[in-house]
């Protein structure tokens, strides 16, 4: 069966009746917004990183999110704790990737956390999920710094061979994004160019994914409907904002209001079956 406009709302409406606890594990460069659109999502973000609590904190929460972008080994470790006590719990786990391929460090922090955890969702860009799917660095797009520079020619064949690795679900995120797990292959239209001037976004679309994973045990379905839901509030944020300034703000705003209307008219996804 396909997912439809229905089911995403009705996951985003569970969202703000239940108020899950997201505990991120994230960078600092985007922390006010990762635990902005937490909030404007419907969920309640806690932000705990030292490694004497994380264990403890995530035993309340409904989802946990770990994201790379500012990387340092201590880090790490509390991700490892954390992890472990979420899978230990059956709490599902989102990974942000961000730079894999662009240092040693990174890539090796990034596979090490799939190696010993459990990962429910990882989502990154086509470079990202390229060299954590086994290509190198600029086969499909090329990292440079921490952003993916260039066009990849096919994210959901990277998306269903890094799921089929690891047994997870794996979202390649770009102007169409795609959702894929071992069978099942959704791509998202929505979103907005607006979205890749502004520092941020991604780590917000994985908070979005965070939320909804807590509410929803369809992983896929999950996932395709926060990507949906924050996509298209990034195209109502795009047509009311002057520029990048403007559209951070209008794009919480936009989260905040979006309502299940908006999303019966507005979001695009189509589910597909991959060959196995």
């Amino acid at each position: 069966m396909s997912i439809t406009q229905a089911q995403i709302a009705e996951i985003v409406a569970r969202v703000r009746a239940r108020r899950p606890l997201v505990h991120h594990i994230t960078n600092y460069v985007t922390v006010n917004g990762v635990a902005n659109i937490t909030l404007c999502m419907g969920a309640l973000p806690v932000m705990a990183q030292a490694k004497e609590e994380v264990e403890e904190m995530v035993e309340s929460a409904g989802a946990l999110v770990l994201n790379l972008g500012t990387l340092w080994p201590e880090q790490v470790e509390a991700m490892i704790l954390a992890g472990r006590r979420a899978n230990q719990l059956g709490i599902p786990i989102i990974l942000d990737p961000v730079g894999a391929g662009a240092t040693k460090m990174r890539t090796e922090s990034a596979l090490r956390l799939l190696d010993e955890l459990s990962i429910t969702v990882v989502r990154g860009n086509a470079a990202e999920m390229a060299v954590l799917a086994g290509a190198e660095a600029g086969a499909e797009a090329t990292i440079k710094g921490v952003e993916s520079i260039g066009d990849c020619a096919d994210p959901a064949g990277i998306a269903t061979k890094l799921a089929r690795q690891r047994h997870c679900v794996a979202a390649v995120t770009g102007p169409v994004d795609v959702v894929s797990d071992e069978t099942r292959c959704v791509r998202v239209a929505n979103g907005h160019a607006m979205m890749g001037r502004v520092t941020g976004t991604g780590c917000m679309a994985t908070a979005a994914i965070g939320a909804c994973t807590a509410v929803e045990p369809d992983f896929v379905l999950a996932t395709a409907a926060a990507l949906a839901a924050y996509g298209l509030s990034g195209e109502r944020a795009a047509a009311r904002s002057r520029g990048p300034g403007t559209f951070q703000v209008q794009l919480f705003d936009a989260v905040a209001e979006l309502n299940a209307q908006d999303l019966l008219s507005g979001v695009r996804v189509r589910e597909e079956h991959t060959s196995v």
